[in-house]
């Protein structure tokens, strides 16, 4: 959900010379021709040389684009016409696309790295997609709390800690944190379910009523936010312009790790909280227009080898989808609870799905509210 790294630009164009060694043998070509695959990914979502690897590998140059927001991969979609062969919708996204027909069903004869997808992961994603026909994960995590630790230490005491929602949803408590700097994700579909959870509602209600709460609920801590944005919080909470955000597990967890590599003195902590927080899935899927469609299975194929999932995983900080690639992540990664959560923790976490147009249409309405303060 945000996620690749911040320093590669929104179009690349790879290209390259010899065959993929594993999976899918590349198609031959006329002579001449160029192969393309046009990939559409969120920002900060791949690791720095993968698609490089992935070209010189199989002659495939990837046109890749960048995105932060369902909304802006939706619109896309909808229109027709997107030019793309490769996207990565969250799974709620993807299961009302999947109504819409916007996407084609996969030939899994054509992706054999899929014997690696991991079984609790891919049953959780049929709740979207049933029998898993459209899409195949990419990455998978939280949405929590990231925070700076010395100014925790600072407006909290030695010994206060972050790990409830109370310090966002109490507005006297994220009030504390208001001057040096509060953050959310500009997503009602991660704000609004975890403030219908902190109320102790279902966070996939569509009651009108409990909707407004949530919204209100929200409003009451607008004047401590400085802004609604979903990729500005890495590098806020790297530099320390930033000390809480609401954001996503792994974009928190860069920020950590860039953070130690700059030695600047900050410390990232990232909080699951008690109460519960939401798990999210974004995965691989061929829009059903898609003219690469032989290089869009290549591509899926290559991200689901075990060796080029871990990579992605150590660089991102996300969780993955494909079970064999847990032997070949780094320890520090594959043992750290905030992104590979454990047996209770997981039973703590929930899903959101998609809803019925007339109840988007009222989150959108709220959410405007909400940001605008009116």
């Amino acid at each position: 959900m945000n996620r690749a790294f911040a320093g590669l630009p929104v179009a690349i164009g790879i290209a390259a010379a010899f065959a993929l060694g594993f999976g899918v043998a590349p198609t031959p070509r006329a002579h001449g021709a160029e192969r393309v695959v046009n990939f559409y990914n969120w920002s900060s979502y791949i690791a720095p040389g993968v698609l490089d690897d992935f070209t010189r590998e199989t002659g495939i140059k990837v046109v890749y684009d960048t995105f932060d927001a369902n909304e802006t991969l939706e619109t896309r979609l909808l229109a027709g016409k997107s030019g793309y062969d490769v996207v990565v919708p969250t799974a709620y996204f993807l299961q009302r696309q999947i109504g819409a027909r916007i996407f084609q069903k996969l030939d899994k004869s054509k992706l054999p790295n899929l014997a690696n997808a991991w079984p609790a992961v891919t049953e959780k994603l049929a709740v979207y997609d049933p029998g898993n026909q459209y899409a195949a994960n990419y990455m998978w995590g939280t949405t929590g709390i990231g925070y700076n630790v010395k100014a925790v230490q600072r407006i909290l005491g030695p010994d206060g800690k972050i790990d409830s929602w109370d310090i966002v949803f109490d507005p006297d408590k994220i009030a504390r944190f208001r001057d040096c700097g509060v953050q959310m994700l500009d997503s009602a579909d991660d704000i609004l379910p975890a403030a219908l959870n902190y109320l102790g509602l279902d966070p996939n209600s569509t009651r009108k009523d409990d909707l407004e709460k949530a919204a209100a609920l929200v409003s009451k801590i607008r004047p401590s936010v400085r802004k609604f944005h979903s990729s500005e919080y890495l590098n806020g909470l790297a530099t320390g312009e930033l000390c809480l955000v609401v954001g996503w597990s792994g974009d928190i967890k860069q920020a950590q790790n860039r953070a130690a590599e700059t030695h600047n003195g900050v410390e990232i902590g990232y909080a699951i909280p008690k109460e519960g927080a939401q798990m999210f899935f974004d995965n691989l899927a061929i829009p059903a227009d898609a003219k690469n469609v032989t290089e869009a299975y290549e591509l899926i194929n290559y991200l689901y080898r075990p060796d080029v999932a871990a990579k992605n995983s150590d660089f991102l900080s996300y969780a993955n989808g494909n079970l064999a690639s847990q032997k070949l992540i780094d320890p520090k990664v594959i043992n750290d609870k905030t992104i590979y959560p454990d047996a209770a923790t997981m039973k703590r976490l929930f899903v959101i799905t998609a809803r019925d147009p007339a109840t988007q249409r009222t989150i959108n309405r709220l959410w405007t509210r909400v940001k605008t303060g009116r």
